[in-house]
């Protein structure tokens, strides 16, 4: 018989900050419910041992097999990497796309744009619906939409459906992404969290490692299988997820999260990118840019005084008030500026200026992603149970500028890959797999269980928004030059790209040094 291990946090640790003690939910016995506000007493007639009694863990919690725990990690992380390859190969899909699909490279944006605002203004709401009525219901409705969506685009007869199809995917995604960390967490013992969440970002980072390649290859025989090999993962997930995810008992029964403050937030959201993402081409200070971001900060802006008043707030701001959270979400957010800027300038510099195919920029690029799983694996916990979370992220963060002033030191029209791309791809790929596992852990495991889908939610939409900025800000500094101009141009891009990192690393030793956002020595 499997070994039981018991998920939630424990009372008074650093595992668990707000000193949580309730009752302990036996599947498939009823639970505790998972609503009640954090130290809050039990409420009369709750089953086990009794609140605060020997054994008492976090609310929400459930205790699950090892095996099947185990179950639980290799089914949400298929559907993870299924979803972050489709990020990566789409953009080496556009060129065969826009042969056989027509349109122009305004329109044709579209494909990446409509993915990219849907994905960052649902992800909060998704995840805040999902912790009031089941992770294991959200990830299965977001695996089944994404399945559905990645067959609308390899179908696609245009492009007006291809961009539906993605916005669709994006909708997916967005239920997707957060309801598997919050599974992960939710089946995952408090002391082996902060590991699980960096296996989880692993797999993302094995994805980006893979995609490149992975799309060069697909496209060889049609770019419709970029869409299409999603169908089969997404099938056997589905299949595989009915049968060993828990059924964790639902949040206590209240009132329904604030649906105007959803349309505030997704509005927002929506114009915030559309500003960033057209900006290039319509211009910092076209009437339409300069609308669209005004709107966007009065409906966000609107969206935060209504959830600091309303009784069932989207987003409640307790959690961007927890202890060590909000530090490492801006953390996370400078550096995934970085991050996004950094891979668009380094595919943009061998097609512009090496004159490369996209393969061959695949296989360029691919030493610094697979640099991510085994560092983030192997190295960054333990170094963050030496050293603390802040000292590793902002570490990281300086090996990643280091890797990108690299190339603006280095590399001209003819230096050899060698010698010049690859050091700094190396670096930066060191880089990310100390920062974003390291960081992701620290936002995810400071929260109570009964929001952890919404946490994950809000670090996600914060990586979402920093991609689509760190892309519109290198636009703007690269701009269009000729060829005698695109190396000083993209030297330009990294500097910033390398500023941007050094900003992030600050905030990681400055804002992490101490507190419960550090999971030290979690899961050795």
């Amino acid at each position: 018989m499997d070994d039981l291990v018991v998920t939630g946090g424990r009372a008074g640790g650093q595992d668990d900050p707000g000193g949580t003690t309730a009752v302990a939910a036996v599947e498939p016995a009823a639970a505790a419910p998972a609503g009640r506000a954090p130290g809050a007493p039990a409420e009369p007639g709750a089953g086990g041992i009794g609140a605060g009694g020997i054994g008492a863990v976090a609310a929400g919690a459930t205790v699950v097999a090892a095996g099947r725990a185990r179950a639980v990690f290799v089914v949400v992380c298929a559907a993870i990497f299924m979803s972050n390859l489709d990020l990566f190969v789409v953009n080496v899909a556009f060129p065969d796309i826009h042969r056989d699909l027509g349109g122009g490279l305004s329109a044709l944006s579209w494909v990446l744009n409509a993915y990219a605002i849907v994905f960052a203004a649902l992800l909060v709401p998704a995840g805040r619906l999902a912790d009031r009525y089941g992770h294991r219901a959200g990830f299965l409705l977001g695996t089944g939409l994404f399945t559905l969506a990645s067959a609308v685009c390899a179908a696609s007869p245009g492009l007006e459906t291809l961009i539906a199809g993605r916005a669709l995917q994006a909708a997916g995604a967005a239920v997707l992404i957060p309801t598997s960390l919050a599974l992960l967490l939710d089946a995952t013992p408090p002391a082996r969290r902060a590991a699980a969440v960096r296996g989880w970002a692993a797999v993302g980072g094995l994805a980006a490692a893979l995609g490149p390649v992975v799309g060069g290859l697909l496209v060889e025989a049609s770019w419709r299988w970029v869409f299409l090999i999603n169908v089969p993962v997404g099938v056997l997930t589905l299949v595989a997820g009915v049968r060993v995810l828990p059924r964790l008992r639902k949040a206590a029964a209240g009132r329904l999260p604030d649906f105007v403050g959803v349309l505030a937030l997704t509005a927002g959201i929506g114009l915030l990118a559309l500003g960033l993402v057209e900006s290039s081409s319509w211009g910092w200070g076209s009437a339409r840019v300069i609308g669209a971001l005004t709107a966007a900060v009065v409906l966000l802006a609107g969206f935060v005084a209504r959830s600091a008043r309303h009784p069932a707030p989207v987003v409640e701001l307790s959690v961007l008030r927890a202890p060590g959270f909000g530090p490492a979400v801006v953390a996370l957010l400078l550096f995934s500026v970085a991050f996004a800027a950094m891979l668009l300038s380094v595919v943009q510099y061998m097609d512009e200026a090496w004159g490369w195919s996209a393969l061959r920029i695949g296989l360029a690029i691919t030493p610094g992603p697979a640099m991510v799983p085994p560092v983030a694996l192997l190295l960054a916990g333990r170094a963050v149970g030496r050293f603390g979370l802040g000292r590793v992220a902002g570490t990281g963060s300086v090996l990643f500028a280091a890797g990108v002033a690299w190339w603006a030191l280095r590399i001209d029209l003819h230096s050899p890959y060698a010698s010049s791309l690859l050091p700094g791809m190396l670096l930066t790929g060191i880089g990310v797999g100390l920062v974003l596992p390291t960081l992701t852990a620290g936002a995810s495991t400071v929260l109570p269980p009964d929001r952890f889908a919404t946490g994950s939610a809000v670090v996600n939409m914060s990586r979402q928004i920093a991609s689509v900025l760190g892309v519109a800000i290198l636009v703007a500094v690269v701009g269009s030059p000729g060829r005698d101009e695109v190396v000083r141009s993209f030297h330009h891009g990294w500097w910033f790209v390398a500023a941007t990192a050094l900003a992030a690393g600050l905030a990681a030793f400055t804002g992490l040094s101490r507190g419960p956002a550090r999971p030290a020595a979690a899961g050795h």
